[in-house]
């Protein structure tokens, strides 16, 4: 049997005691270079143009402010146009997902974790199932908390982790939490959570936008740009 590194790698301590596990679900499950949000983003362009009336230039410009003021596109058109959610979230989710392969190393490590496994996503459930079943999963989440049981206010807010952990009872003292955005880690990280960031693969920088605050990174604990690896050091194979 090999060692566990839980046991002798000082920097993962802290796993140890971890029994709520906590994923995003877009460029966190599933490698950025996949391309798969990219196509995300294109159709809420798409939506804001038609919707909206505007050239793709604006409608990139107002993306950029919707994000930085509501924290995603959707919540600044309920709130500044009362739009009807489930459109926008069928049109936006109406992509390609042949573009994701099997991950059976992700599967079988997240598999091996003690305690619960979560997807916590400002997307659609519908998204995040079919995006499970492209990369192998079969049943190995307890919850999948989307953007509808979040009542359409979208990470980072703060009520949403709160509605998020009461749902579930989750201890945030034995939780922890893989994103690929930086600041959807703040809120995770002050209420006592383990952190981990998941960049693209082969950088080993925080990305963030200009406006972020770069050199605030105080919140993330840990970060890796290979899911499949960083959770099979934290449970490997017996």
């Amino acid at each position: 049997m090999s060692e566990n590194p839980l046991s002798t790698d000082p920097a993962l301590a802290r796993f140890a005691d971890i029994r709520s596990w906590v994923f995003d679900l877009d460029d966190t499950l599933y490698p950025s270079h996949s391309g798969l949000f990219g196509q995300v983003s294109q159709r809420i362009l798409l939506y804001l143009q038609g919707f909206l009336a505007i050239s793709p230039e604006a409608a990139a410009l107002v993306r950029a402010d919707y994000y930085r003021r509501h924290g995603t596109t959707l919540r600044g058109l309920i709130v500044e146009h009362g739009i009807t959610p489930d459109a926008f979230l069928d049109y936006v989710h109406d992509i390609d997902h042949s573009v994701l392969t099997p991950d059976p190393a992700l599967v079988a490590a997240i598999a091996r974790l003690p305690g619960r496994r979560f997807i916590f996503t400002n997307g659609s459930r519908s998204h995040a199932e079919r995006i499970l079943s492209r990369i192998g999963f079969d049943a190995p989440f307890d919850d999948i908390f989307d953007i509808v049981r979040a009542g359409f206010v979208p990470k980072p807010h703060p009520d949403t982790y709160a509605r998020f952990l009461s749902d579930n009872d989750i201890d945030p003292a034995s939780a922890v939490m893989f994103e690929d955005l930086p600041r959807n880690l703040e809120v995770p990280k002050s209420l006592g959570m383990a952190t981990v960031l998941v960049v693209p693969r082969g950088t080993g920088a925080v990305p963030v936008e200009a406006w972020e605050a770069a050199a605030n990174t105080g919140h993330i604990d840990h970060l890796t740009d290979d899911l499949g690896v960083f959770l099979g050091r934290i449970a490997p194979r017996p």
